[in-house]
């Protein structure tokens, strides 16, 4: 829901009538979702738009906090590797989102040829994602999103994976099995492009995504 209202377009005119908002690939929602759960790789991508000068510099301390904060670290929730890469399936989670009149999927196509899934966010919906915001504990959902749309931009699911690919853990992964952190790998990059102090917010020392120790010990 929280992606829905952060990361949505505007419906059209052939949207049904009850949506505000949509996300018109599942391949698009999946690679939102991945970064969303996974502030290693989310924090590499903000490093990424930095350095490619896409982003602002004070973005580099955000991904720090992405890797030492304590509050990312436990949102971390890995999701295993199939064929199309990051996916867990959504189905479950839309019917209750559905039963609540929250949001909802339409499926648009007929085998053999394959299924074209949008998801449609309610005004209730985007009402209750607003209220989240607001909401202490809960708020972390909407920050992070807002991070994530603003790594992904307009990029179609398919270009979103491309971008996940690069990254070799991601590449490597085992096929139902959960992909790894690159906790250590986005530490000693944000460490080059900040200097040694990097990875010291919060004490002597700071814990990643992985569970790793970083700084003085």
């Amino acid at each position: 829901m929280t992606l829905l209202r952060v990361c949505g377009q505007a419906v059209g005119g052939g949207d049904p009538e009850a949506a505000v908002q949509v996300i018109r690939s599942e391949k698009r929602l999946q690679a939102l979702d991945f970064w969303l759960r996974n502030p290693d790789y989310l924090a590499d991508e903000l490093i990424t738009g930095v350095v490619n000068d896409v982003i602002d510099e004070s973005y580099l301390e955000v991904a720090e906090r992405l890797l030492t904060d304590p509050e990312p670290a436990w949102h971390h929730y890995p999701m295993p590797k199939w064929f199309y890469g990051a996916y867990e399936s959504v189905d479950d989670a839309f019917a209750l989102l559905d039963t609540y009149e929250l949001a909802f999927v339409r499926r648009r196509g007929a085998p053999p040829k394959r299924l074209q899934n949008s998801f449609f966010l309610t005004q209730h919906g985007a009402a209750m994602a607003d209220e989240l915001a607001t909401t202490a504990v809960l708020d972390w959902y909407p920050r992070q999103a807002v991070l994530v749309h603003l790594v992904a931009g307009d990029d179609s699911g398919s270009r979103l994976k491309e971008r996940q690919y690069a990254q070799e853990a991601y590449a490597l992964a085992t096929w139902g099995e959960p992909i790894g952190s690159i906790g250590d790998q986005v530490v000693r990059r944000l460490r080059e492009s900040r200097g040694p102090a990097v990875a010291t917010v919060g004490g002597p020392t700071a814990t990643t995504p992985d569970g790793n120790q970083v700084g003085d010990a």
